[in-house]
């Protein structure tokens, strides 16, 4: 059962190095990071990203070559990890599972080795390894593939549909958005609550929750979970 975590007077606020930074979800971490002395977000993208006033944020740009490097000069206490992308948009089954299998776990490695024992993947209601579908089984086998890399902590964040505004524009996407909060409405089962859609603001939240807690494992979080954090979210 997750429990809020203990706020320490004075305690040094907790350093998350941000992959994925300019994405639909990083960009909710930064705005949510504003004004929190207990975080301090370092971004790690291939181009700059803007800034909201009183962030209290660093950006280290370079090309994914170099991402090893900054990852390490980021001194990051937690690895959140938020890349993604679709079939569509990468162009090829094998573009898609460069960013979201195999350049995820390039970043984690490199954040081992710069000494980062916590991390928080952004992956996928559903995704399961042995999926036919390949978004699905490419999430499942780079959760599978964290898991192996020796993080003291590892919390694996399983969202359904995510609302919010994208750069990027994704039709299908775009009108699922219009239609989840009816939806989500008619979603009681607890087996089926976990495909409710979910506002990227409040999974940034749930990220900044999570990146302050300490104790070791593997924790799986869907729907559920994520209510449940939130409702001792203290912003």
């Amino acid at each position: 059962m997750y429990e809020a975590p203990v706020q320490v007077a004075g305690a040094a606020a907790r350093r998350l190095c941000l992959v994925g930074a300019s994405g639909l979800v990083g960009s909710a971490v930064i705005e949510e990071s504003r004004g929190r002395p207990d975080v301090r977000v370092i971004g790690v993208a291939r181009r700059e990203v803007p800034l909201p006033q009183g962030a209290r944020l660093e950006i280290l740009v370079g090309a994914t070559s170099d991402w090893p490097e900054l990852i390490a000069a980021a001194h990051g206490d937690v690895l959140v990890c938020a890349l993604g992308t679709t079939r569509k948009t990468a162009g090829s089954d094998a573009a898609f599972r460069a960013v979201d299998h195999d350049l995820v776990l390039e970043v984690a490695a490199a954040a081992r080795k710069a000494g980062i024992g916590h991390m928080i993947l952004v992956s996928s209601v559903g995704a399961d390894p042995a999926s036919s579908n390949l978004y699905l089984r490419t999430k499942g086998e780079t959760e599978d593939a964290l898991g192996k890399l020796g993080f003291a902590r590892l919390d694996i964040l399983r969202p359904g549909l995510l609302r919010g505004r994208r750069e990027e524009g994704r039709p299908l996407e775009m009108a699922g958005q219009m239609v989840a909060p009816l939806a989500d409405l008619l979603v009681f089962h607890a087996r089926l609550r976990r495909f409710r859609s979910i506002a990227s603001v409040r999974l940034a939240q749930v990220i900044l929750s999570l990146g302050k807690e300490d104790a070791p494992g593997r924790f799986v979080h869907e729907h559920d979970s994520f209510a449940e954090i939130l409702r001792d979210y203290r912003s």
